[in-house]
């Protein structure tokens, strides 16, 4: 570890930084997932509002410098496109 305060402070926040980023992105593979757990399913309400909340999540983690906002765009479009596909093959 290092030896100045400055220093000291710094990584303690990167941690913590770390460990939030980390809880934030888990939190977007799980509303990934269950979008797709629901497209296979024949709630169009329930599927419409995760991809709602999805969204919500991947905008939230752009505007929180999380994600990228380009890596934000292209999980939303995979996932829409996705949905698309599971959908046409039912």
């Amino acid at each position: 570890m290092a030896n100045i305060k400055s220093a000291k402070k710094r990584v303690l926040i990167a941690e913590r930084n770390r460990v939030r980023n980390v809880a934030f992105k888990t939190s977007i593979k799980t509303a990934l997932k269950k979008v797709l757990e629901l497209a296979k399913g024949e709630d169009a309400e329930a599927l419409n509002a995760a991809i709602s909340r999805a969204y919500q999540l991947c905008d939230k983690a752009v505007s929180k410098g999380v994600l990228h906002k380009n890596t934000a765009a292209r999980k939303k479009s995979r996932l829409v496109l996705a949905v698309k596909r599971i959908q046409a093959a039912k």
